[in-house]
C-alpha cells in the first residue's frame, strides 16, 4: 500500500534511474522541476530545445546545467518530435512537456510511425495524498477525455489499473462514480457504472476489483457505506476513482487540491511511456511529484 506521495519518491530512487527528456526545454519552471528531480536522484536528464535560450534561462535563474546533455532544436514542435522519438527508440524513458503546446506534444506522441501509441486512449491519472484518507488515491480523467463513452471508460480503467500495478499495487480497487449508488435508468453514469461492474465480474476488465455505481461518499467512507447498507469490497477503500466526465473529475481534482490541501502528482497514461504534462497552475511540489510518479514505475 502506498500511503504518501513521498512513497513515490522512494520508489523512484530505488528503481533503476530513469532518463527523462524535456521537450522544448527553454521553460524556467519546467527546468527548475527537472533539475530538482535530477538533484534528488530520481532521473537522469536530457534537454531538447533552443540551446541559447536554455543557457540564458540557466544563467538568469542560477541553474547548474553544465553536465546536462542539450540537443539544440529551435522549432518547438520539432523539439517535441525529437524528444518522443528518443523515448520510442529507448534512448529515454519519460517525456515531459516544456515550452511547447500540449497539442504539439501529443501530436508527436500519437505519430503512427514513431509515436508512443498502444491502442488505448491517452488519459490523465492524478494521484493524491489527502489528510483525511488512509492511503493515496487515484483519479481519472480530470484533464483529457471530455465525455468518454463506455469503451472509453474501459480504456481509462485499463490505463489506471496498469499504472497502479506498475507501482506495485497488484489488484487496485476501482470505484465508478455516480451521484447515486443504485442504478437509475435516467442517469447514464449509474447505468454505465453497472455495466462496467458486470464486465469486471465477467473478466472483460481484468486485474482489479471494480464496483459501481458508487456515490463519492460510499467510495471513500466505510461508515457511509455501512449506513447505506452497501456490501462492496471497494466501498470505503478505493484506490482509483473514475468520474463520469471531465466536469465531474476536474471539479473533484481541484476540490482535493484547493479545499482539502492534497498533495498531488499526475501523468498522462495509455502511451508506451509516461508523459509528464503539468499545468501552468501546478505548484513546484506538484511538478516534482509528477516526475517522481513517472519515474516510480517498474
Amino acid at each position: 500500500m502506498l500511503k504518501n506521495i513521498s512513497d513515490l519518491h522512494k520508489l523512484a530512487k530505488n528503481n533503476k534511474t530513469k532518463k527523462l527528456v524535456l521537450a522544448a526545454a527553454q521553460d524556467a519552471n519546467a527546468m527548475d522541476a527537472v533539475l530538482k528531480a535530477k538533484a534528488e536522484g530520481i532521473i537522469e536528464l536530457i534537454m531538447v530545445g533552443d540551446e541559447n535560450k536554455i543557457k540564458s534561462i540557466a544563467a538568469e535563474k542560477n541553474f547548474d546545467i553544465k553536465n546536462i546533455k542539450i540537443i539544440n532544436e529551435l522549432d518547438v514542435n520539432k523539439a517535441a518530435a525529437t524528444a518522443v522519438k528518443m523515448v520510442s527508440d529507448k534512448q529515454a524513458d519519460i517525456v515531459m512537456k516544456g515550452n511547447v503546446g500540449t497539442s504539439g506534444l501529443l501530436k508527436a506522441v500519437l505519430n503512427k510511425e514513431w509515436g508512443l501509441r498502444t491502442g488505448e486512449l491517452l488519459s490523465h491519472l492524478a494521484i493524491f495524498e489527502l489528510p483525511t484518507y488512509h492511503k493515496i488515491i487515484g483519479l481519472t480523467d480530470a484533464a483529457m477525455n471530455i465525455a468518454p463513452d463506455l469503451q472509453g471508460k474501459v480504456s481509462l480503467i485499463n490505463n489506471s489499473v496498469n499504472y497502479f500495478r506498475a507501482l506495485g499495487i497488484e489488484k487496485p480497487k476501482v470505484a465508478i462514480l455516480s451521484a447515486v449508488e443504485s442504478v437509475n435508468p435516467d442517469m447514464k453514469s449509474s447505468v454505465e457504472a453497472a455495466i462496467l461492474a458486470k464486465m469486471a465480474h465477467r473478466k472483460q476488465i481484468k486485474n482489479c476489483i471494480l464496483d459501481g455505481p458508487l456515490a463519492f461518499d460510499n467510495a471513500i467512507s466505510k461508515k457511509s457505506a455501512e449506513i447505506k447498507k452497501i456490501d462492496s469490497d471497494v466501498a470505503g477503500d478505493a484506490d482509483i476513482l473514475l468520474g463520469d466526465d471531465i466536469d465531474a473529475s476536474n471539479g473533484l481534482y481541484k476540490t482535493f487540491i484547493y479545499f482539502a490541501k492534497a498533495k498531488c502528482a499526475a501523468v498522462i497514461v495509455g502511451a508506451a511511456a509516461p508523459i509528464v504534462l503539468t499545468s501552468r497552475a501546478d505548484d513546484d511540489e506538484t511538478k516534482l511529484n509528477s516526475i517522481a510518479l513517472a519515474a516510480a514505475i517498474n
